[in-house]
């Protein structure tokens, strides 16, 4: 009987390698309190998300007039580290409300626990590393034609989302691409370039590395003193400097990832905002350009 007893007992351990650990040290495991991405992690800013997907018919994804879904927040980067605030039991997956190391802004965020590892202690943060500028080149030209998604910042986008939310009956390549995340936002674009070397959203991208001065000065004059990979920037677009003649940028206006002749963007930049050197609150549409990248 006794060996009976042990014998289940070491298959449920081996089946549940949490409570293994648990009565290694001689309790069950403790509250989750923290949790890491394995891979790339969809993080949206409402608890009521996953309605979302579907809709009445099983089939619809919740749009605005602007044909965006606007819930989802960013996707985290594989190991990206979570603080769990609470968990919602949704049955067979879960909801976490958490907060992101590397995702400093004000906003609720919310994720499916499928997409990570849920730790008890805090693991040891991933240290971001700039990617060469060959590959951020590569991944820039690959972008190339990536529709643009409200949030969205891995233009390969995330298939795990049809299995996870699966839709009720066939859905076009155009709302696949939605629900499944497929493409980048202007921020975005260099976020996933970088593997998350620059900021997220624009309003801290205008702060971004080092101010180039560019105020009172022509397009002309401007195209000058840019430098590959220079960010021309507002708070609600930006615009990356891809050589001397091109600029690359994701746009809702433009479909998707897009170059430009550098010259003629700014041109009509300008018809619109105003260079400044430094973003501020002073009245009117204005832009800066914050150079963070410095070849050696």
């Amino acid at each position: 009987m006794r060996s009976g007893i042990l014998i289940i007992l070491y298959l449920f351990m081996t089946v549940n390698p949490d409570l293994k650990s648990g009565l290694i040290k001689g309790r069950m495991p403790e509250t989750y309190n923290y949790a890491v991405a394995n891979e790339p992690t969809p993080v949206f800013n409402s608890p009521g998300y996953p309605e979302d997907f579907g809709g009445n018919d099983g089939k619809t994804i919740k749009l605005d007039k602007e044909g965006l879904f606007r819930d989802l927040e960013y996707i985290a980067l594989k190991g990206t580290i979570f603080s769990i605030k609470s968990i919602v039991d949704k049955g067979n997956y879960k909801i976490l409300n958490v907060t992101a190391d590397d995702y400093n802004y004000n906003a609720e965020l919310y994720i499916d626990g499928r997409f990570v590892t849920l730790l008890e202690s805090k693991p040891p943060a991933v240290i971001k590393k700039l990617p060469s500028k060959k590959n951020i080149y590569a991944f820039l030209d690959k972008a190339v034609g990536s529709k643009y998604i409200w949030g969205g910042n891995c233009i390969a986008g995330i298939d795990k989302m049809l299995k996870y939310y699966p839709p009720q009956g066939n859905i076009s390549d155009y709302e696949k691409d939605i629900w499944t995340f497929h493409g980048c936002d202007c921020s975005g674009l260099m976020y996933e370039a970088t593997n998350g070397y620059t900021e997220r959203n624009t309003w801290k991208l205008i702060y971004f590395g080092t101010s180039v001065p560019i105020e009172g000065l022509s397009a002309e004059q401007i195209v000058q003193i840019l430098k590959p990979l220079d960010m021309m920037v507002w708070n609600g677009h930006v615009i990356y400097v891809y050589d001397n003649k091109t600029a690359i940028q994701s746009a809702l206006s433009k479909g998707g990832v897009v170059k430009t002749d550098l010259l003629e963007t700014i041109e009509n930049l300008m018809k619109k905002r105003r260079p400044v050197n430094e973003y501020d609150d002073s009245p009117g549409e204005k832009f800066v350009v914050r150079r963070w990248f410095n070849e050696e």
